[in-house]
């Protein structure tokens, strides 16, 4: 592995700015509904944001690929500083539709900043592991994604705890200047010698040619669509007003959902045997627990028809999703490495990441419809159904990749 402390430098930064934004999450989705916001108007505020990720992965691919991930990890850093401390401007006077708008474009500044954050620091574990080693790679983009997930959820404790200590606007104060310190270190530390930039990539190449990449990022847009489709707006409602939760509950138990989850992320890869050539095992097992994660979803969906303790079956079901999910997530991150090479890796990646903002806004926003029609379980029923769709496009994943190396 090349230049340890540039490895560092990346993962710290994209640990500081992941606190931030699970924070900032937490932070509008309680504040608005405090203020009498619908389910609907809560996933509205949230839509830019993953909009934004679909254009900035496209464009922040081959930015990166042109011009080196260190320029597009520190700058998105700086454009989360600029949308912390824009939000800390809003005023209660202002009208209702005005403060959404606000609001709105302000979130699509921070889910450019996430985005660029989150291509720079995948694509840097491609460029620092050994390309002999797929066994290392698994491990490194296991514990980055983990890690991270871990962090956004300390994250969502993390806002919910500013808001009850500090209120709305001196919460995000700190959290910009927490993040001005990181992106100091970013800027220091993070050696441009490692970085690899390729001038002759067209905005063109920023579109995959290959039926693997496709195939799976296709089921990407699904898998995620399908986790958003519940946990964005619907669960956290639903235990607000349906459980009646408190604020620091709410943000707590979200916390420690992904916490776990990003633990679990973490560890994928002791008992999923790597393969000589980095992709046989991995892809089967995408193909078990794509399978294994609908299940989970459909059977707690049915179970919501009995008369039974719905918190204890929201409670073991939520479990139970997060662990297939988080393994299913793990997996999908080392397989878009495994299938891209160096020169190509900020292309491929930002192409797949776009894919994961696309199903990430379907998600969003049809968490807070699906919700608003017919409670929490609609919205499962709704993410059974893309996660089947999320199964067949794995099978044809596979399938593309034999074709590929027959």
């Amino acid at each position: 592995m090349t230049d340890i402390r540039s490895y560092i430098v990346v993962t710290a930064s994209y640990w500081g700015f992941t606190l931030t934004d699970g924070a900032l999450r937490m932070l509008v989705l309680l504040y608005f509904h405090t203020l009498g916001y619908s389910p609907l108007q809560l996933a509205s505020l949230f839509l830019l944001y993953e909009l934004m990720g679909i254009i900035t992965n496209l464009l922040g691919g081959w930015i990166g690929a042109t011009v080196g991930i260190r320029i597009t990890l520190f700058f998105g850093l700086i454009l989360q500083i600029i949308a912390l401390m824009g939000l800390s401007a809003l005023d209660n006077n202002w009208s209702e539709l005005f403060s959404l708008s606000y609001v709105l474009v302000l979130q699509g500044l921070s889910g450019v900043a996430k985005d660029l954050c989150k291509m720079s620091s995948k694509s840097a574990v491609k460029i620092f592991a050994s390309k002999d080693n797929p066994s290392m790679l698994f491990k490194l983009v296991s514990v980055l994604t983990g890690s991270k997930n871990a962090l956004k959820g300390v994250g969502f404790f993390l806002g919910g705890l500013l808001l009850a200590s500090f209120g709305f606007i001196y919460s995000l104060w700190i959290m910009a200047g927490a993040l001005g310190l990181v992106s100091v270190g970013c800027a220091l530390f993070f050696s441009s010698s490692v970085v690899k930039t390729n001038r002759k990539a067209k905005p063109s190449d920023i579109f995959s040619n290959s039926g693997p990449i496709n195939n799976l990022s296709a089921a990407r847009v699904f898998l995620f669509g399908a986790r958003d489709m519940w946990f964005v707006v619907a669960l956290p409602i639903f235990l607000y007003e349906q459980l009646n939760w408190g604020f620091s509950e709410v943000g707590s138990f979200l916390a420690l959902w992904v916490i776990g989850y990003g633990v679990v992320q973490s560890c994928v890869p002791t008992f999923i045997k790597s393969s000589k050539d980095g992709l046989s095992n991995e892809v089967k097992a995408a193909k078990f627990w794509i399978i294994v994660l609908f299940l989970v979803t459909a059977i707690l969906a049915l179970s919501l028809n009995h008369s039974l303790d719905v918190s204890k079956i929201v409670m073991l079901g939520l479990a139970a999703f997060g662990l297939c999910f988080a393994i299913n997530s793990s997996i999908h991150s080392y397989l878009i490495l495994g299938f891209t090479s160096v020169e190509k890796v900020t292309l491929s990646v930002g192409f797949y990441y776009s894919a994961n903002a696309a199903g990430r806004l379907i998600g969003t926003f049809l968490s807070g419809i699906t919700y608003q029609l017919g409670g929490l379980q609609s919205a499962l029923y709704a993410s059974a159904g893309m996660l089947l769709i999320a199964v067949i496009l794995t099978i044809l994943m596979a399938s593309s990749l034999r074709r590929l190396e027959g």
